[in-house]
């Protein structure tokens, strides 16, 4: 791993949780870009590699989950220590921006994204803009399937099946938007009292609820659990690595992922921040993807795509009111019932 300098603050910021993708060097380079990175570490990783030798900028990536992306931005509001919200769930960037806490900029890039990229982006006034979407679903380990003689889950009812007690991780909606999404999902698939039942129904199949939303299918993997609730591209990871895993799109339809990159609002960089964005929606930023095995699929129309990718066209997709479940509003009322419905029920 290449050694960075960077600011003490990111530092600070960085021992509340998050893995700091650098070594410690002072005093900070005047070039250097603070990344916020809600990635998995080694895609995280690939990236600062690629944007230092393409702009010979240095970049500090500090890890994070969409949730702990978002508190650091609002708890550092008015003094922030990083200059750009990487991989940020589209919802949890909308909240943001109308919060104040984003600056819009649209990148010279934009022309060459896909059209619901580019819709996606002009709708939030380029304070977001899409690096790449992903379906929702979930897999599971065949053997241990076999093994136990359970049912084949086919759908998102079939997980309220009390055949799967124990048999089942999923993330936490609070520290996840990968959680927070099928929450959210079900929803709307359901209504929103129907979904709560649903949801304390299954939470006595719930093993574990994790930090990480692609915990749930590592642990499928790995023989840990036998359901691993996540998005499809995070199950097919798996599967191309040899383990028994089989990916499953629920049949009632199901929801997607777009995950944005953003500009913090008063930030220490602000044009390198820019450069960042222009990095991340170029082709050479989103080929990063393939090269680390990641099979979402990308918002550039010249960006290679991983052949084992999920094919949105053969899943049924709802349409996702991000108006509703993507205020800030919408989603502690969420997270609140979510927490006192389904978490706090007995088992």
């Amino acid at each position: 791993m290449n050694i960075v300098r960077f600011r003490l603050g990111a530092v600070l910021a960085a021992v509340c949780g998050g893995l700091l993708l650098a070594a410690i060097s002072l005093p900070a380079d005047a070039q250097e870009v603070t990344v916020l990175c809600n990635y998995e570490v080694d895609w995280c990783e690939a990236m600062k590699v690629a944007y230092e030798k393409t702009t010979g900028d240095k970049a500090v990536f500090i890890r994070r989950t969409d949730g702990e992306s978002l508190a650091q931005i609002r708890a550092e509001k008015g003094n922030p220590r990083a200059d750009v919200y990487h991989a940020a769930e589209s919802a949890s960037a909308k909240a943001l921006a109308a919060e104040g806490l984003l600056e819009a900029y649209k990148s010279p890039r934009v022309s060459e994204l896909h059209d619901w990229a580019q819709r996606i982006a002009g709708e939030n006034k380029y304070f977001q803009t899409p690096i790449y979407t992903g379906v929702l679903g979930f897999g599971y380990n065949t053997e241990l399937l076999a093994k136990n003689k359970l049912p084949e889950p086919k759908c998102w009812q079939d997980l309220a099946n009390p055949a799967y007690k124990n048999e089942i991780q999923m993330a936490n909606p609070g520290s996840s938007g990968t959680a927070f999404n099928m929450v959210s999902t079900i929803l709307q698939l359901m209504g929103e009292d129907e979904g709560f039942k649903f949801l304390t129904a299954m939470n006595k199949n719930v093993n574990q609820y994790t930090r990480s939303g692609s915990a749930g299918i590592r642990a499928a993997a790995k023989g840990e659990t036998t359901i691993g609730i996540t998005f499809l591209h995070d199950s097919v990871a798996q599967a191309a690595q040899g383990y028994p895993i089989k990916t499953v799109a629920p049949c009632e339809g199901t929801g997607y992922e777009i995950i944005s990159s953003a500009i913090i609002k008063g930030g220490p960089n602000p044009e390198g921040a820019k450069k960042w964005m222009d990095f991340v929606l170029s082709p050479a930023g989103q080929n990063v993807a393939v090269t680390v095995n990641k099979f979402q699929i990308p918002s550039n129309r010249n960006a290679q795509v991983h052949p084992m990718a999920p094919k949105a066209a053969d899943v049924k997709l709802i349409k996702l009111d991000l108006d509703k479940y993507g205020s800030k509003e919408g989603r502690e009322r969420l997270l609140s019932r979510w927490e006192n419905e389904v978490f706090k029920a007995p088992k």
